[in-house]
Order: structure tokens, then C-alpha cells, then sequence
């Protein structure tokens, strides 16, 4: 996720302090524990039918050299698919693991077809010019993956324009574009989806009040899921949204101040791309407007074993923003 590695920790008030058994983030902040106990979480009774696994399917991911996106592309490729990693990351970086070209390595390995595509989600002619490379490469687009995200999770007073502009710019116009994009292709698929990486919209204000700017993106990006899903539910294309329940530990968690406590009470990036999973393989027709919450998703497909994806089982888990 662009900004969350370098600038966030430097940004971040680093005082962390403890309360019981419960972390949170003073002055910067992730969450006060209070708010945990609270969480009402959505049922995911939207799946719908199973009509079939992704071989032979055509993804593509934006943001997916690594974290969350390429556990997705990895899940995928053991059935055989085609997937497009389209990211920014094509040189490798010190503080960041992988690149689109060691993304596709590995899809390769894992059994699926790759293509690496250096994209940045801020320009729109890019986004037009890889979703018809990549459509030609593979003779078209099945499902689209909105992974790619900036986070600045600054309070107002101290948000700068170039920070509020990047989140803009990557999550809800990336969004918007890279399914506008995509659209031409995904209505000829026989089994379209559209799914966003982006939290349910709830309204309680301290989500606005912690982290405003970003809160605005990621809400864009919901609004582009309820919204898109309205639009063409006529044309069978099925958009929805997933987040987590939990922290999931990527590069950006762990490069955080006290990133290894957050990466200990978090799950692995699997846990979302099973859940990704899960709603792929639905019939787009029936499986649309929802906003998803992985473990929820996997308890409705009968997946009760959690344990499997906590990086130190039987430790606390952190819940996520938003929920």
C-alpha cells in the first residue's frame, strides 16, 4: 500500500500504550479498545451459489506484487488461472519484499499463467492501455481486483494536500477507473466480478474522527462497490467488497512502530485471500452489493479452523478499522 510503509511510521505518534491485554495507538491512532467491544459485523448470507473454481480465469490485480493482492493471485493460480499483476513495484525496494516480476515467479510456481505490468493506479491512461494489454494477452478480463491503496491515517491539522491527494488518487480514483476500464471486458465474461478492497460504511463518528482523509478514500471506495454493483447488476457483473476482521500482517503492518507486537496479534494475509476465494467462485448474478467480512465469509462456507491463519496462535487478535 503506497505511503504506509516509509511515511506512516515516521508519522505515527510511536507511544503505544497498554491497556490489559488490548494495544492501541495513542494520538495516531488505530483504535481505542472501548470501540472493539462494540463491533456488530454483517452476516455474508450473499454468497450464493458455487458455479465453479478460476481455472482458466483471467484476474486482474492492482497492487498485487505482494501483501494481501498476491496472496489473492496465489490462491488463484493453484486453480489454474491467468492473473495480471498491475503494480507500481517493478525494482526491488529495501524495505518492501517482492516485485510484480517476483509476484509472477510465484503465481507461475503455484501453477497459474502470469503477466507483470508496471502500473501506477493514479493514471488513467495507464489504467486503459494494461487493462487492454492484458485483455489481449489473455483474450479478456474475468475479474477484477481493487487491492491497491494508500493510507495516511494522520489527523486533519497535520494531513498535508500531497497526502490527501494520494489517497484520492489511489483509492477511490484507481477504483472507479480501473473498473470503468475494465467494464468492456468483464461483460463478456461469463462469470464477472468486480471485488474492492474496502471496509462497510459505517457511519459512527469516530471512524471520520480518528483519520478523516483516509476515511473519506476508503468510504469513496465503498460508495464505488454500492454504487457500481447498482449500475450493472442488469449487465451481470458482480461487484463487491471485502475486509478484514482482524490486522493483517503485511509489510505495512510490520514496518509500523511496534510492528512486531501488531504482527503478533494478526492474522496472515491467506485468511483474505480465502475469503476472496470464496466469493469468486459465486454466480456474479446472485452474489452482488455486499460488503463482505472474511471470517464471516468463511464461516458461511463452512470453514471453522481460524487458528490456521493467526501468525502466533492463541494470542489476541486486533481488530480492524472500520468495524
Amino acid at each position: 500500500m503506497i505511503g504506509k510503509y516509509g511515511e506512516v511510521k515516521n508519522k505515527l505518534k510511536e507511544k503505544i500504550d497498554r491497556i490489559g491485554d488490548k494495544v492501541l495507538f495513542v494520538a495516531g491512532s488505530f483504535l481505542s479498545a472501548q470501540r472493539f467491544k462494540s463491533t456488530d459485523l454483517k452476516s455474508s448470507a450473499g454468497l450464493g451459489e458455487v458455479v465453479g473454481d478460476l481455472r482458466a480465469k483471467t484476474l486482474f490485480i492492482t497492487g498485487g506484487s505482494r501483501g494481501i493482492g498476491l496472496e489473492i493471485a496465489l490462491r488463484a493460480a493453484r486453480d489454474g488461472a491467468n492473473i495480471i499483476i498491475a503494480a507500481k513495484t517493478a525494482e526491488p525496494h529495501a524495505k518492501l519484499k517482492g516485485t510484480i516480476y517476483t509476484a509472477a515467479a510465484e503465481i507461475e510456481k503455484a501453477g497459474g499463467k502470469a503477466l507483470a505490468l508496471k502500473l501506477d493506479v493514479r493514471d488513467v491512461d495507464q489504467i486503459e492501455q494494461m487493462t487492454k494489454q492484458a485483455a489481449e494477452h489473455f483474450g479478456g478480463i474475468d475479474i477484477l481486483i481493487n487491492n491497491a491503496s494508500a493510507i495516511f491515517l494522520e489527523k486533519t491539522p497535520h494531513l498535508s494536500l500531497k497526502q490527501y491527494d494520494l489517497m484520492q488518487q489511489v483509492n477511490v480514483r484507481g477504483t472507479f477507473f480501473a473498473s470503468k476500464s475494465c467494464y468492456p471486458y468483464l461483460k463478456k465474461s461469463m462469470n464477472p466480478h468486480i471485488l474492492t478492497l474496502s471496509p462497510p460504511i459505517n457511519m459512527n463518528p469516530p471512524w471520520a474522527g480518528d483519520h478523516l482523509g483516509y476515511t473519506l478514500s476508503k468510504y469513496g471506495m465503498s460508495l464505488c462497490v454500492a454504487g457500481l454493483a447498482q449500475e450493472w447488476h442488469n449487465e451481470g457483473i458482480g461487484v463487491n467488497a471485502l475486509w478484514p476482521h482482524t490486522i493483517i500482517a503485511t509489510a505495512a503492518i510490520e514496518n509500523m512502530p511496534m510492528g512486531d507486537v501488531l504482527c503478533a496479534r494478526s492474522r496472515h494475509p491467506k485468511i483474505m485471500a480465502d475469503a476472496a476465494y470464496q466469493i469468486l467462485i459465486r454466480n456474479a448474478k446472485t452474489c452482488s452489493g455486499n460488503f463482505f467480512v472474511d471470517d464471516e465469509v468463511l464461516k458461511t462456507a463452512g470453514i471453522e479452523d481460524f487458528e490456521q491463519y493467526s501468525i502466533k496462535p492463541g494470542a489476541k487478535l486486533q481488530p480492524d478499522l472500520f468495524l
